[in-house]
C-alpha cells in the first residue's frame, strides 16, 4: 500500500534553472513518479505550496530574488509544526558550513549537482516512505483524538443526565411532573449570566442547580406533602433537607457536585440572616446559593403544589421585589428583574 502511495506522491521542484528541472522530471518520471510540478520563480513558492500541497519539495539553494535559505524559513512557517514534509536541497555547494546551515533551517537531505539518478531515487524514496508512515501515525492519532473527544462528550452528557435524574428523584415527591428542578436550573443559569458570570460558569450553576432539593428524599411524606402551614416542629424537620442534601453530596471531587452541595446547603439562607440552616447573611451566603434562592422561590410561587395555588408571574415578581434586601441579595434581584423584563419584551 505504501509503495502505491509513494508513486502517487506530489512533488514540487523549485529551481531557477530549467535544465535542472527538466533533468529531475525525467529521472522521476522514469522511476514511476507522475505528480511532478515545478517552478523557476522562487517568489511563487508560497502560492505553489498552497496550490499543490506537496508531499516532498526539491529546493535549489542558490537562486535570485529568494535563495534556498530564505525559502526554507518560508516553508517552516507555511507547514504545520507537527507535519513531516521532506525537503531536499539541490546544490553544488557541499561545504560543511552550507550543510550545517541548511539542516538548521529545516532541510532533510541534499542532492548534489550534477545529479546521480540512483542516488536521487533512493534518497527520495526513503524520505517519502518516512512521510507515508508519519501520515499514517498522524491519521491514527487524529482518530484516537476524535474518539477521545466523542467519549468525553458522551461522558459529559451522561454526567448531566445523572444530575438531572438525581434532581428529579426528590421532585417527584411533591411535583408530579418533575419539571421544577429543570425550570429552576434554567432560570439560575440565566441569572448567573446576567450577573456577568462567564458562560461556562453560568452553565456549571445550571448543571448543579437540579440537586438543590435532593435532601427532600430524607423528609417524610407526612411533612413534605402536608397542605397548609407546618407546625414549628414540622418546620424544623423540613429545614433538615438542606443538611441532608449537603451530606448526600459530601466529598465529591467533581466541581459540579461540589457546587451542588454548596447550593443544597445554602439556597434557603436569607440576605438578612433569618434563613436556614446556618443563619448566614449578606455576602457570607455563597453567591450560587443566593442565585438559586430566587430561581427556586419564583418557580415555587408560580406553580401549584398540594399545599398552595399557583401565583401569577406578576404576583411572584412583585413579591421578590418586596423581599429585595430582606430575603434576597439586591444585586441578584436586579439581574432577575432584567431577565423578566427581557422576557416581557420578546
Amino acid at each position: 500500500m505504501h509503495e502505491m502511495w509513494i508513486k502517487q506522491a506530489k512533488f514540487l521542484i523549485v529551481d531557477d534553472q530549467e535544465y535542472n528541472i527538466s533533468l529531475l522530471e525525467r529521472i522521476l518520471r522514469r522511476a514511476g513518479y507522475s505528480n511532478v510540478m515545478s517552478t523557476t520563480e522562487p517568489l511563487q513558492l508560497e502560492a505553489r505550496y498552497h496550490e499543490i500541497q506537496p508531499d516532498i519539495i526539491l529546493l535549489d539553494l542558490h537562486m535570485p530574488a529568494m535563495d534556498g535559505f530564505t525559502a526554507l524559513k518560508c516553508l517552516r512557517e507555511l507547514k504545520r509544526e507537527e507535519e513531516y514534509l521532506p525537503i531536499l536541497v539541490l546544490t553544488a555547494d557541499v561545504t560543511p558550513d552550507a550543510k550545517k546551515r541548511v539542516l538548521h533551517e529545516g532541510a532533510n537531505d541534499f542532492l548534489t549537482k550534477p545529479f546521480d539518478r540512483t542516488e536521487v531515487i533512493l534518497r527520495i524514496h526513503n524520505l517519502l516512505r518516512t512521510r507515508y508512515y508519519h501520515l499514517q501515525i498522524q491519521d491514527h492519532n487524529d482518530h484516537l483524538e476524535r474518539r477521545v473527544r466523542e467519549r468525553t462528550k458522551e461522558l459529559e452528557q451522561a454526567k448531566l443526565e445523572i444530575l438531572q435524574l438525581l434532581g428529579r428523584t426528590s421532585e417527584y415527591r411533591d411535583d408530579e411532573t418533575g419539571q421544577h428542578t429543570q425550570r429552576v436550573a434554567q432560570l439560575a443559569g440565566k441569572i448567573a449570566y446576567a450577573l456577568g458570570f462567564p458562560q461556562h460558569e453560568a452553565d456549571l450553576i445550571q448543571q448543579a442547580s437540579p440537586l438543590h432539593d435532593i435532601g427532600k428524599i430524607g423528609i417524610s411524606d407526612g411533612i413534605l406533602l402536608k397542605p397548609g402551614k407546618f407546625t414549628p416542629e414540622e418546620f424544623e424537620q423540613m429545614k433538615m433537607h438542606t443538611k441532608i442534601g449537603a451530606n448526600i453530596l459530601e466529598g465529591s471531587l467533581f466541581p459540579v457536585l461540589h457546587l451542588a452541595r454548596t447550593i443544597a446547603l445554602s439556597h434557603h439562607e436569607k440576605w438578612d440572616g433569618t434563613g436556614y440552616p446556618n443563619g448566614l447573611s449578606g455576602e457570607d451566603i455563597p453567591l450560587a446559593g443566593r442565585i438559586v434562592a430566587i430561581a427556586d422561590f419564583f418557580d415555587a410561587l408560580t406553580h401549584e403544589r398540594p399545599y398552595k395555588r399557583a401565583w401569577t408571574r406578576e404576583e411572584a415578581v412583585a413579591e421578590i421585589q418586596k423581599q429585595n434586601g430582606v430575603h434576597f441579595d439586591p444585586r441578584v434581584v436586579d439581574a432577575f428583574i432584567s431577565i423578566m423584563q427581557s422576557n416581557n419584551n420578546q
